[in-house]
């Protein structure tokens, strides 16, 4: 099954609260006919809008060709956390590869989030950042762990921005019993993210880049000048750049074989007005220390927006229900309070949970798998791809030197051997282990 059109209306941003608030954009025409190009970029992200931002500026010839609409997927749709680190805690990194290069892969995370602060400020993007991600533990071993980690990350990392919460700390800020502690990163943050991604699109387009919306790759082909082809036309180039992260299916079968799909939910409130600061008595948002995360955050008219719930096969489930089980766990309060929106998106997890960066064929590179990660990663691995198109290959390198593993179970398994283990995880959430 294709999952570009099996939940959504093709050329349409499905209809959640950030294509209700999106800022306006005209459309991208097709691609037509025969294009030339020194970079050709799939997919309409956040790594593949900024891959074509940083190589415009660096002068190259760039066609960017998306199947549906920029912002399209996981960019268009996340939870809009902006987080510090990898995916992986400094201290896995660390015993992976080594003291030293988990210092430059911090230090690669940090850039990626001053990045996205920096890229929305200099292009004035239609976009607010808001300062502040809670972290929020179920446990008194996790905030023990939380607050050693935080002192950790001080110590070795000279990272100063950690505020440790006790059980009353955390009960104040986000008015819910169901946690005993945790901390919050003054230095993280949260945006609108599909605005984010207009925002991307439209200092690509104005740095020369050549967008083509509702122009579906449906194959590469490799080698000295590669070729990428769509139903109605092709583009000839010297490098291609796929940004197609859970999507990419069989476009790249050497990917696809280490980056799987998942699919995530989030439902957004009818506005709360001056109720909302008993969720939140601070504009910061939340992520919870559940294996399937509960996240959450206000939006800048006091709605609710609150992710949670994962499934594993193509089709998505019954939003609403699947969302408001954790919700009303967090929040009992808002039984009674009307969902306006409700909207399900396809992200991308690899093995380990760090980003998956790759050379699948000649003249080819690729980045994915940010693994709830994406905001600030595929953002600067747009750069690094940039960055290495140039000639300029030690920092893609190094992500590439991460080890990657495939799924187990080839094609035809891997898929039901995921669904297992992630039931088996989300049990576990569930009986509180």
């Amino acid at each position: 099954m294709n999952l570009l059109h099996i939940n959504d209306r093709r050329g349409e941003w499905p209809q959640s609260y950030y294509a209700a608030t999106a800022a306006p954009i005209e459309r991208f025409p097709v691609l037509k006919g025969p294009q030339t190009a020194d970079v050709c970029i799939v997919g309409g992200g956040y790594t593949g809008l900024s891959a074509a931002l940083h190589l415009a500026q660096r002068g190259y010839d760039v066609v960017l060709l998306e199947a549906h609409r920029v912002g399209f997927g996981a960019s268009g749709r996340n939870g809009g956390q902006v987080s510090s680190g990898q995916r992986q805690d400094q201290v896995w990194i660390e015993k992976t590869v080594g003291k030293d290069n988990a210092r430059r892969l911090w230090d690669l995370a940090e850039e990626a989030k001053t990045l996205v602060k920096t890229l929305v400020k200099d292009h004035a993007m239609p976009v607010t950042f808001h300062p502040g991600i809670a972290h929020a533990c179920r446990t008194d071993s996790e905030v023990r762990a939380t607050h050693a980690y935080a002192e950790k990350l001080r110590r070795d990392y000279g990272y100063q921005h950690l505020e440790p919460l006790d059980r009353t700390g955390i009960r104040r800020l986000i008015g819910s019993t169901e946690y005993v502690g945790g901390e919050i990163d003054r230095d993280a943050g949260h945006l609108h993210p599909l605005n984010y991604a207009i925002g991307l699109a439209q200092a690509a387009a104005k740095a020369g880049v050549r967008i083509h919306e509702g122009s579906e790759v449906q194959r590469v082909e490799p080698g000295p000048k590669p070729v990428v082809r769509t139903s109605s036309g092709q583009v000839d180039c010297a490098t291609v750049i796929l940004a197609g992260n859970g999507y990419l299916g069989k476009l790249s079968p050497k990917v696809s074989a280490k980056v799987m799909p998942i699919n995530n939910f989030i439902v957004a409130t009818e506005p709360l007005g001056e109720a909302a600061k008993d969720l939140l008595s601070e504009p910061v948002a939340v992520a919870d220390t559940r294996f399937v995360v509960n996240y959450w955050r206000l939006s800048e008219d006091n709605r609710l927006l609150f992710g949670g719930g994962e499934s594993y096969g193509y089709r998505f489930p019954d939003i609403v229900k699947t969302v408001s089980k954790p919700m009303l766990q967090v929040y009992p309060q808002l039984a009674k309070t009307r969902i306006t929106h409700a909207w399900g998106g396809t992200l991308a997890i690899t093995v380990n949970r760090m980003p998956c960066f790759t050379r699948p064929g000649r003249n080819i590179l690729s980045a994915s798998g940010y693994s709830g990660q994406g905001v600030a990663m595929a953002t600067l691995a747009g750069k690094l791809m940039a960055e290495a198109t140039a000639g300029q290959m030690e920092r893609f390198d190094l992500m590439a030197s991460l080890p990657q593993h495939r799924f187990p179970g080839g094609a035809m398994l891997r898929w039901p051997l995921l669904v297992s283990a992630m039931t088996w995880y989300a049990m576990r959430d569930r009986l509180g282990v």
